[in-house]
């Protein structure tokens, strides 16, 4: 049977049906008496008051929120005497004492005369959200910045073309639009990058899992690349051992070796070896791709899959969103990645994948 939600609740005695403890935000729920009887662990972080100080006490004396002017919310806002038919509050910024800067949303659960039955707050880090905004400024200045070099050569040559196409012979139009097409290349690649990590942040990754061959994956990259110019002799592929039958994703397996190729290439040294091995703990498959270069310190290791992460002294080009979207498309096969020093010197990026199963299964 569902749990009612409704009526008397003892007091420190949380409301049935609901997991406070599993929120990601701050609650604070009171009763028809004023007194909390719900005081999450999200709540106690954000506001350092212990659960035992908080229950059964008066909300007000619990959260004594202040506006940006001073003045007391609670006596601003009358939750308890105010109009019957509020039944939420918006999300505003307000200060614990003088504490740290809260967001704070609030809502009635009445009786059907309009008295408050519950009442409850909803509590979030606003510094955590200005982290976060200034991340998506970040982002968008970024991708603002690398958008803008291809997009004015697109535009240089297309309307020297329009406007003296009979002056130019056979080859130097030519040179032209091959310029313009790997310029629209770019921006598509840079438009997917964003779109990669919109979904990768919202959780909306889909995933068309098929039967894989990842060493043959793994192949018709070192092919790409050879293809386009790298030297063969730059590449190795290594399979010691059979791999089992893997259900993966094979347009993201394809982006996840080449990102880890393209980054050990541009930024590092000598032969890059991909390996690819079963794993027994999780009975699918280990893929390592390695190279000879200096390698990544250790205290930079856990930055690395970070946004915007570019090592000292690397050249600033692209958008340092490839290891970030590597990552986010590893976990969302159910692997984990980490880079270490490979066996050789360089670095080495390790990334497991479990076997899987099909989309019907």
């Amino acid at each position: 049977m569902a749990a009612v939600v409704g009526g008397p609740v003892p007091r420190g005695v949380e409301p049935p049906g609901l997991c406070p403890d599993a929120l990601p935000d701050g609650l604070l729920v009171a009763d028809a008496d004023r007194r909390v009887v719900v005081f999450n662990r999200a709540a106690v972080r954000l506001t350092g008051i212990a659960k035992a100080e908080a229950l059964g006490r008066d909300f007000a004396g619990v959260l004594p929120l202040r506006d940006a002017d001073g003045r007391d919310w609670w006596k601003c806002l009358d939750p308890y005497g105010g109009l019957a038919i509020r039944t939420r509050h918006p999300e505003r910024p307000l200060y614990l004492g003088d504490g740290p800067e809260l967001l704070v949303t609030a809502s009635y659960d009445r009786e059907p005369d309009g008295t408050v039955r519950r009442f409850t707050v909803a509590l979030r880090d606003a510094a955590e959200r200005a982290r976060h905004e200034r991340g998506r400024a970040d982002l968008v200045s970024t991708v603002a910045h690398e958008l803008r070099s291809p997009l004015t050569s697109v535009k240089g040559f297309t309307a020297t073309l329009l406007a003296k196409w009979h002056r130019f012979n056979d080859d130097q139009k030519r040179v032209m639009l091959e310029t313009v097409n790997s310029d629209a290349d770019r921006v598509t690649r840079l438009i997917t990058e964003l779109l990669d990590v919109s979904r990768i942040e919202a959780g909306r990754l889909e995933m068309r899992r098929q039967v894989v061959d990842v060493a043959e994956e793994a192949r018709k990259i070192i092919a790409g690349r050879v293809a386009a110019g790298d030297s063969p002799k730059r590449f190795k592929l290594e399979v010691p051992g059979e791999l089992p039958e893997m259900w993966l994703d094979p347009d993201k397996i394809d982006q996840i070796i080449g990102n880890l190729v393209e980054n050990a290439v541009r930024h590092g040294a000598g032969t890059v070896t991909i390996v690819v091995e079963p794993d027994a703990s999780t009975r699918g498959a280990v893929v390592a791709v390695r190279d000879e270069g200096e390698g990544i310190p250790p205290e930079a290791a856990q930055r690395v899959f970070r946004q915007f992460w570019r090592g000292h002294g690397q050249p600033r080009g692209g958008t340092g969103l490839g290891l970030y979207i590597v990552k986010g498309l590893v976990e969302a096969h159910g692997g984990t990645i980490s880079v270490r020093r490979a066996p050789g010197g360089g670095a080495e990026f390790r990334f497991s994948l479990p076997a899987g199963a099909p989309d019907f299964a």
